[in-house]
């Protein structure tokens, strides 16, 4: 499924098919994976049927699934030229201004 072409909801659903699917490809109940994440099993069953779960309750399912390499690069910045490493640097290097101090 290409993410790009898919709305929100499409794309939690597969993911929650995909986490399904590891569960399964491991051997693992929904009981024992939502005991494993230290989840209820609603919470698992939700997960895994339309995606909807909090950040914290996908972090935790792909820590018990061993998953936790596929969200490494998740969001990392991909710097595609010299001008944009620039100015990815500048933006990085930039602070707020002291603030004045008033009497």
């Amino acid at each position: 499924m290409a993410f790009s072409l898919s709305t929100p909801a499409e794309i939690l659903h597969s993911l929650g098919v995909r986490l399904r699917e590891q569960r399964l490809a491991q051997s693992l109940t929904q009981r024992e994976l939502a005991q494993m994440a230290g989840l209820s099993l609603g919470a698992l069953r939700k997960l895994e049927t339309d995606g909807q779960c909090s950040l914290e309750t996908l972090v935790r399912v792909a820590q018990a699934l061993g998953l936790l390499d596929a969200l490494e690069d998740l969001f990392v910045l991909k710097r595609q030229s010299i001008a944009q490493m620039e100015q990815v640097d500048v933006v990085s290097r930039r602070q707020r201004a002291p603030r004045k101090k008033t009497s």
